[in-house]
């Protein structure tokens, strides 16, 4: 069998049809036009280009992004005191503080500081905890565009194992309390695992977010499986060695243009979310 394919850049692309239909439609309606502020930490030419292609998106659903950038020494303190700035602007809706940031910055007392009602990038501790309780919060981006993924090519989640290979805050443990849920049986692993083969060999659905190129092998996914790869590396590479899979799976995602569009996608319907609820 051929394996399902789940184009994340084609189902971005007519999102933001829908996303600017409702852009639009809230401005009519007498509300300003959505702003997403991104901050920027440092010279780094990779975060440079995911803040940008953010920006793009923003554009491209006529929505207005601010972009701040700040030097490579900034401290803890200086970054606080721009979020608070941020926090206390009525005209921004969503902020977006890009990962990672220099190592002398306290990244987890930064990502906390941004109010719950701002945190369209779902980084916060408290937005952690609402969403993992099934309560309102916006999610973490890259998981929430993976579920929207997965519900839009009717993928079956209730009942089924997915087993998810890394547990950072911001993509492994809210992508397994996403699933949880949406009733799915979540085991979670790392980079440590012992038999993480054995593991895998037992998933239906499983998710490769551990950050390193092709850790989890072909040989180790079962036929049928339904197969998410979280990550990007040089030369086009995931977190999941594909070989021969398109041909013994059930649905596979590329890379890239599988998770990668749909992150932020997520990021800026959550950022209109948050337009239309700081309106109400």
């Amino acid at each position: 069998m051929a394996a399902l394919i789940l184009d994340g850049k084609a189902l971005a692309m007519s999102r933001e049809q829908q996303l600017s239909e409702a852009v639009e439609e809230l401005v009519q309606s007498g509300a300003d036009i959505p702003v997403l502020a991104t901050i920027l930490v440092g010279g780094d030419p990779a975060s440079a280009t995911y803040v940008q292609m953010k920006q793009n998106a923003c554009r491209r659903v006529g929505m207005d992004s601010v972009k701040i950038e700040l030097p490579e020494n900034t401290t803890t303190k200086e970054l606080l005191e721009q979020i608070d700035q941020l926090n206390q602007d009525p005209k921004i809706n969503g902020i977006l503080l890009q990962h990672p940031v220099p190592a002398q910055i306290d990244e987890r007392s930064c990502f906390d500081a941004i109010a719950i009602e701002k945190d369209v990038d779902g980084v916060t501790t408290t937005g952690f905890g609402l969403m993992s309780m099934g309560e309102h919060a916006f999610g973490s981006a890259t998981p929430a565009g993976i579920m929207t993924l997965l519900q839009h090519f009717d993928v079956p989640l209730a009942g089924k194992h997915a087993v998810i290979v890394g547990r950072s805050p911001i993509l492994g443990k809210p992508m397994a309390a996403m699933l949880l849920n949406a009733n799915a049986t979540v085991t979670v692993c790392h980079s440590r695992t012992e038999n993480l083969a054995s593991f895998v060999s037992q998933a239906d659905i499983v998710i490769g977010a551990v950050g390193k190129p092709e850790l989890i092998k072909a040989a180790w996914i079962k036929d049928g499986a339904v197969v998410v790869d979280a990550g990007y590396h040089p030369g086009g590479i995931g977190d999941i060695d594909k070989t021969g899979l398109e041909q013994r799976v059930a649905a596979l995602t590329p890379v890239p243009g599988g998770v990668g569009p749909m992150t932020i996608n997520a990021l800026i319907s959550q950022t209109l979310s948050s337009a239309r609820i700081a309106l109400e």
